[in-house]
């Protein structure tokens, strides 16, 4: 279970390809860009209550 955990959160963190003005330092964001984030701290929270067991 944990090298699947692993190859998980290792394929999360993969480059993300996006024309000029997206992500963090962008012109501006769009609602999906948002829900990248709530998807990424899901599985930051996840990963975090799984590792407790």
């Amino acid at each position: 279970m944990k090298s699947l955990l692993t190859i998980v959160t290792g394929a999360t963190a993969l480059p993300v390809l996006a024309h000029e003005g997206h992500g963090l330092f962008g012109a501006h964001w769009h609602a999906t860009d948002a829900l990248g984030f709530v998807a990424a701290a899901g599985l930051i929270g996840l990963v975090v209550w799984l590792s407790k067991k």
